[in-house]
């Protein structure tokens, strides 16, 4: 079984992603910053007070135009408004996509906050903004084994990626997510974009949980990423054993983020 995470960007880099999404092979793909524009498609304008950047109306339905034969479960965080190309503004959804290739059975889908709570936003703000994390059951048939693939797009602080307060609750209720939700002979995958730095104590926290993580210190941002903290995503695994290979995809660049592929 082939997993596949990525922080999609808000599909900034649409063309290169859904071209790559196919040829990936990914059983399993786990996307952050996914967006859901009720009735609109092409592209957006988002504006939080920092940052303006271009999004896909629908990235959602973008993606699922490119594996047609996945199944796919989205789940909001949050949301907001954004422009279109007139001006107009839409009320978009904010969240998470994963999508399960048909030959392999959705046993189960669970989804918790580990940050806040869901909020319709008047105006997106910079800081404070609820983060949900996504698990899907599905069965690895030739090993006999049910896998959890859980995802999550961790808290931004516009201060930086060091611990704070706000983060070791988030570990926590990610912990206890994992901790619900696994089974005695369930495999656990857990991904994302986790705004964090290699020496975290959200790392202790998951170890707790039974959980080892295969990223460590190694650089996942793309050319696209202009500052000098290359840490971001990572990926962590219940049993090490079980991992068959694992690769920090530089190329393709599909995303200011680069891909994670885990196979077990």
């Amino acid at each position: 079984m082939r997993i596949a995470s990525v922080n999609a960007w808000g599909g900034a880099m649409c063309d290169e992603l859904l071209a790559w999404l196919p040829g990936s092979k990914a059983d399993v793909v786990c996307l952050q910053e996914v967006t859901r524009t009720p009735g609109l498609t092409g592209w957006t304008r988002f504006a939080d007070g920092e940052r303006v950047l271009p999004q896909r109306a629908d990235l959602l339905a973008d993606v699922r135009g490119a594996l047609p034969r996945h199944q796919a479960v989205f789940v909001a965080a949050d949301s907001g408004p954004v422009s279109d190309g007139d001006g107009a503004r839409h009320r978009q959804d904010f969240g998470l996509a994963t999508l399960v290739a048909e030959n392999l059975p959705v046993a189960g889908v669970e989804s918790a906050f580990v940050h806040g709570e869901f909020a319709d936003h008047d105006e997106w703000t910079v800081t404070d903004r609820p983060r949900v994390a996504l698990a899907v059951r599905t069965v690895d048939r030739a090993a006999g084994r049910a896998v959890w693939v859980v995802q999550v797009h961790g808290l931004r602080d516009p201060r930086g990626k060091g611990d704070t307060p706000a983060r070791r609750e988030q570990a926590e209720r990610l912990a206890a997510l994992v901790g619900r939700i696994r089974g005695p002979r369930d495999l656990v995958v857990l991904c994302g974009d986790f705004n964090l730095l290699p020496d975290s104590e959200t790392f202790g926290v998951l170890a707790g949980a039974g959980l080892t993580d295969l990223v460590g210190a190694a650089d996942t941002r793309t050319s696209r990423y202009p500052k000098p903290v290359r840490h971001a995503s990572y990926l962590l695994v219940s049993d090490v054993a079980a991992v068959s290979g694992f690769e920090i995809l530089a190329v393709p660049e599909v995303s200011d983020h680069r891909a994670l592929i885990l196979d077990v």
